[in-house]
Formats: C-alpha cells, structure tokens, sequence
C-alpha cells in the first residue's frame, strides 16, 4: 500500500485526531512579537489558510481537533531557557515574554477552537511536554496524528518526536506548517519525514475525509 492509496485508510475517522499548535499571534501575526523582531512571517498566512481547511473538513468527518499553544508565566519560565538567552547575548526579560497566557500574544490566529474542542496549554516546545495530551488521546481511542503549526523545525518538530516515542503514527501537513527561514522549513520537513512522521499536504488529507 504506497501513501497515496493507503490515506484514506491510514488517517480514518475514529483513529485520527488533527493537532494544531502554536498558531498563536506572538509566532504568526505581524504584531506578535515574532513580526515585532523582524522575523519573515511571509509563509505563515498560506499555513493558516490550510490549517483552517484541515480543521474544517476535520470536523465535517468527525476527526476530533485539538489546539496546542505556549502559554507561559513567571511561574513557568525556565532558567535553562533564560541562561540559553543570555549565553547567546539575548534579553531574558524579553524572551520569556512569548505567548504569554492571558495577553493578546497568546491568542489563536487562523484555525480557532470550537465549544468542546481539547485546549493543551504547553509551556515547553512538545504539546506532551508535562500535559494531558497523551492520556486525553488515548481516551478518544486516537492513535493517529495529523500534524499542523509553527514552527516546522521547533514545536512541530518537538511534538511530533514525543509522538513518535509514545507509538502514535504520525502524518505531517507539510503546507499547513511554517518557520521563518526556507532552509529551516525544508530541513525540518526532511528529519520529520526520516525519522518520525509520513508528509502530506492539506489538499491530501482534506480528500481522505471527504472520501
């Protein structure tokens, strides 16, 4: 059964869960503070739109869809992570700002939660990081991931690892993912596609639940 054929099968309502993360406005809006800091944000607009096809037609077939985001505090802030900033001649204070819960930056953009819709509220990279996303999963008798979000090479890479390592089967939407760099994007598509995770695109997946 090669990719194209065995989809529909393979990313089954029932079996399936779509997994968006981090398309919060601190990592894709232009008044984030990732557009604040001169990042090219060019490529995360297309990445929404297909995430936003993805959840649609997720929803139409029965797919649950789950929303990941960073949502730190003072009180979760690592000092691994600010010794990193400073070692690299960053600003602590500043970086530790990033999606910071209850602020506009850590708002969805895009694809937005629905009434019911599973929240995971991450303060690392990975989604299964110190959360309940594993075990709520396997309640839903999920043991498959769709996979969207920013960025490719960071919480979409780190999430999709720990997904691996937990024995669910992996398939990444490769245009409803985004980084800031080409060369990031394609680089992490690549390890993704040797090592953890089948890649696919949004289109793929949208006619494998519409089937």
């Amino acid at each position: 059964m090669s990719p194209a054929t065995g989809l529909e099968a393979w990313i089954a309502p029932g079996r399936t869960a779509l997994l968006i993360i981090d398309m919060q406005v601190d990592f894709a809006s232009p008044e984030g503070l990732a557009g604040r800091w001169g990042l090219d944000l060019s490529t995360v607009p297309a990445a929404l739109a297909a995430a936003e096809r993805l959840a649609e037609q997720a929803r139409a077939a029965g797919v649950p869809v789950v929303f990941a985001g960073l949502f730190t505090t003072p009180q979760t802030d690592s000092a691994a992570w600010n010794e990193r900033m400073r070692r690299r001649g960053g600003d602590p204070s500043v970086e530790a700002a990033l999606c910071r819960a209850g602020e506009v930056g850590s708002a969805f953009v895009g694809p937005q939660p629905r009434p019911g819709e599973l929240i995971i509220r991450k303060t690392r990279y990975s989604a299964f990081w110190d959360t309940e996303l594993d075990a709520r999963l396997k309640a839903m008798g999920v043991d498959t991931l769709v996979l969207a979000g920013l960025t490719t090479e960071c919480c979409v890479d780190g999430t999709a690892r720990d997904a691996f390592n937990l024995d669910y089967h992996l398939f990444v939407a490769a245009d409803a993912c985004a980084a800031y760099e080409p060369d990031l994007h394609a680089g992490a598509l690549k390890m993704l596609d040797l090592n953890t995770a089948i890649l696919t695109d949004a289109a793929s997946v949208v006619a494998a639940w519409s089937a």
